[in-house]
């Protein structure tokens, strides 16, 4: 493990006795979990509980004429039916902008469509029932007359005259522009030696996760309060967004989120009918439910990844990287989704380009339009599977032009380890990055020249395996500068509460959240290391806007970096006020103590002096006891905010090994490497599955997942007979290897690991197909998802 010269010189996490930071311990929800004793909002039942249906437009863009809700209203245990413009009266509408994102516009978008709807599956109505059949079949009575609209559906007409705008008060039908030019790219293209364009199309697509949407709001009138459960990665965004739009005090919301199945990006977002279900509650004054069903999650679930981007490379015969060029389109929908906007995705794809080489010469024009489509915004690893699939695809391509080995032509242009700090063409800074060390542990790894050598002999026998790359940087905890700057009140802060019981135990109260990603056991592991006690002594309490402190909650890759340092400075602090009660009691001095295994010893000789539960006894019970103006203070509070860097910046390398059935088209997965350097590991199991889950995730984009549209804005295969995801047994087996460069903004040094398994695994599978057909002269594969139709069309057999 590397240290930085210039880490701060205070106790490190390897100084600390028995520590559990590198270690895999097991999840302490473990046990729970497969007891089935998980919480989950499907779960959350109260007094006077209704249920919320919502009738969804079938239409991608209409007039509502009229709504007839007579015959609902008369149905079985139907309660309300209640239309958008009853909704606006308690709850304003919103608007998805970021002041940073220079010209970032979209219109206001209502819990419930009021006169428009403006994609398939917008609410226009919602049914309020006794049970959830009951208001869904109260649903089939409401009667809704429609005009349509012309529907813009594709992205590249979209700002044609002609087309009309969706928005008619935003003036056209562009969301967000940037523009980005660096060096100089004219000059640098015009002097390769080889230039190499092509067009990258990434198929929309969306998180499937396990547990869908789900909120409980309960208005108690009596109170004035309002509470929510829901399944949110941020329940503090939620709490003040709750609040802001029912014009509520933030201390009048309180946000429970137990436990979640899964989220990947997909629950960190407003969504108009959790914020009607939350505006239900204080309208009719009970509780009320509302749980997507998954036909429901496939057309309001934010889509993502949906970009057409016209791209170009120059290249030297030695191997020099002379410039990158791209052009970006993307369609998101009718609205930019709130409170973090959907300008988010293609503003990433133009910071990351070429982003791990030193290249300085780039050009990058993104253009954001709607669209009558369901919204798109950030999914896991935003913007970094497109960026690293155009940058990477690129370099693969342009070794082949030049015929040199795809690794010799990375190692010969990526940022070199030795030169840091560092910073991109598009600006980014880099702390400390080790690309070249991780290229030679995943060559190595992966017996490069063996795979090659095997590669050769296989094609002799008519078998077209392929070998493909992806170097990639990932954006790991962001600082204010991702949102805050722009006006969104997301902290980029995290929290953690350290409490010693009368027993000598220790909670953690955190504001990160627990996700399926195993928070819990990395807040655990650190707290019990930095305060001195053993795992098994740590609880872990999240996800409640009464109790825990304030907290940007799960998003971005932040949770071990940045919730992580908050519980080891709280860690720190509470053992500070410990052992000072502790000096008092001996009659020495505090910093000749330490807190080793649940027990205050000599720090010198290690040996025992008093037990915890003693002194808390001492300190809670018979506080008397204590020398006069010592007051045991066993609680301790801390937030940490990187200042350092906007972003903790880290680096790795994929390779995928597959083999191309070229009468049929099909891909079979062979095997796949991951080497990622994501700072101090705290536990290496729960970051390789983060690793495996992420490629998993890629070789969905890469192979399976596809939200269809017609021309017409009707989604083709929203449902799971339809919409591919990958399988077990379609998946390779998934070695991860680890290089380790701790970031010295903070004293862990963790970095984040969540998202560079998504980041990189498409561009390795794309680059991987093209290297299995190269020898059959195939034209390049660049569309994803990459079907077998796609394959043999390439080949030239359909």
């Amino acid at each position: 493990m590397k240290i930085t010269e210039d880490s701060p010189p205070v106790l490190t996490v390897l100084d600390r006795p028995n520590s559990y930071i590198g270690r895999s311990v097991p999840r302490p929800n473990l046990q729970r979990l497969t007891q089935g004793r998980g919480q989950y909002v499907s779960d959350v039942s109260l007094p006077r509980m209704a249920h919320v249906a919502f009738l969804r437009s079938p239409h991608a863009h209409a007039r509502i004429v009229k709504i007839a809700a007579d015959k609902a209203k008369k149905a079985p245990g139907v309660i309300a039916v209640v239309t958008g413009a009853e909704v606006a009266k308690v709850m304003t509408p919103w608007v998805g902008v970021l002041t940073h994102l220079k010209g970032l516009k979209s219109a206001p978008q209502y819990p419930i469509a009021v006169d428009r709807a403006c994609w398939q599956g917008e609410a226009v109505c919602a049914v309020v029932a006794k049970t959830r059949a009951q208001a869904e079949d109260a649903c089939e009575l409401v009667e809704v007359t429609y005009e349509e609209l012309p529907v813009v559906a594709d992205p590249e007409t979209a700002l044609d005259p002609k087309t009309p705008v969706i928005q008619p008060e935003l003036g056209d039908n562009l969301c967000f522009e940037r523009k980005l030019e660096v060096g100089e790219p004219d000059k640098a293209f015009a002097s390769s030696d080889a230039v190499i364009e092509t067009t990258f199309l990434f198929g929309r697509h969306t998180g499937v996760t396990t547990e869908p949407r789900a909120v409980v709001a309960d208005w108690n009138e009596g109170e004035q309060r309002l509470t929510v459960y829901q399944g949110t990665q941020a329940p503090h965004m939620m709490q003040n967004l709750f609040a802001k739009h029912l014009d509520l005090a933030e201390q009048q919301v309180r946000v429970i989120t137990k436990d979640v199945g899964g989220s990947f990006g997909i629950k960190v977002h407003t969504y108009a009918d959790e914020m009607a279900t939350v505006a239900l509650s204080k309208l009719l004054k009970r509780p009320v439910k509302f749980v997507a069903d998954r036909i429901e999650s496939f057309v309001t679930d934010i889509h993502a990844r949906d970009h057409r981007i016209k791209a170009k490379i120059g290249v030297n015969n030695d191997g020099t990287i002379t410039a990158f060029e791209i052009d970006d389109l993307t369609g998101i929908g009718p609205y930019s989704v709130y409170p973090r906007t959907s300008g988010i995705e293609a503003n990433q794809v133009v910071n990351l380009v070429g982003g791990p080489y030193t290249t300085p010469n780039y050009r990058a024009v993104a253009r954001v339009v709607f669209q009558n489509k369901n919204v798109m915004c950030q999914y896991r690893a935003v913007g970094h599977p497109i960026a690293v699939a155009v940058t990477e695809g690129l370099v693969e391509l342009a070794a082949a032009k030049i015929g040199m080995d795809p690794l010799e032509l990375r190692r010969r242009n990526l940022l070199p380890d030795d030169n840091y700090p560092a910073q991109s063409a598009a600006g980014l800074k880099f702390e400390k990055l080790s690309h070249h060390e991780t290229l030679a542990h995943l060559d190595a790894l992966m017996n490069y020249a063996g795979l090659r050598a095997e590669q050769k002999k296989l094609r002799e026998n008519g078998i077209y395996r392929g070998i493909g790359f992806a170097s990639f940087i990932e954006v790991t905890n962001p600082s204010a500068a991702f949102y805050g700057v722009g006006g969104a009140k997301i902290t980029s802060q995290d929290g953690a509460t350290l409490k010693l019981d009368a027993q000598g135990h220790i909670s953690v109260h955190t504001g990160v959240t627990e996700q399926g990603q195993g928070a819990e056991a990395v807040m655990a592991q650190v707290a019990a290391t930095s305060f001195g006690v053993p795992l098994d002594r740590v609880r872990v309490v999240t996800g409640d806007t009464d109790n825990t402190p304030y907290g940007g909650g799960t998003w971005a890759s932040r949770a071990a970096g940045i919730g992580g340092e908050a519980a080891w400075q709280a860690g720190k602090a509470l053992r500070a006020n410990v052992l000072a009660v502790a000096g008092s009691m001996l009659q020495t001095k505090p910093e000749t103590l330490d807190i080793r295994n649940g027990v205050v010893v000599d720090a010198a000789s290690g040996s025992e002096r008093l037990t915890l539960a003693e002194l808390a006894r001492v300190a809670y019970f018979r506080p008397d006891t204590l020398p006069a103006g010592v007051q045991a203070e066993l609680m301790a509070t801390r937030h940490y905010v990187p200042r350092a860097y906007p972003f903790a910046f880290t680096n790795g390398v994929q390779a995928s090994w597959l083999e191309v059935d070229v009468e049929t088209g099909f891909v079979k997965l062979l095997k796949h490497w991951v080497v990622e350097d994501c700072g101090t590991i705290i536990n290496p199991q729960l970051v390789d599955e983060q690793m495996r889950g992420g490629v998993v995730q890629g070789i969905g984009a890469a192979l399976f997942e596809h939200c269809l549209y017609d021309e017409r804005g009707q989604l083709l295969n929203g449902n799971m007979a339809d919409y591919l995801v990958p399988m077990a047994m379609e998946m390779p087996d998934i070695e991860c290897g680890h290089v380790v460069s701790p970031t010295a903004d903070s004293e862990l040094g963790a970095k984040g690991a969540g998202e560079a398994g998504t980041a990189g695994a498409p561009a390795c599978v794309m680059n991987a197909i093209n290297d299995a057909l190269r020898p059959l002269g195939a034209q390049p594969l660049t569309d994803m998802p990459f079907t077998p139709e796609k394959i043999l069309r390439a080949l030239g057999k359909v």
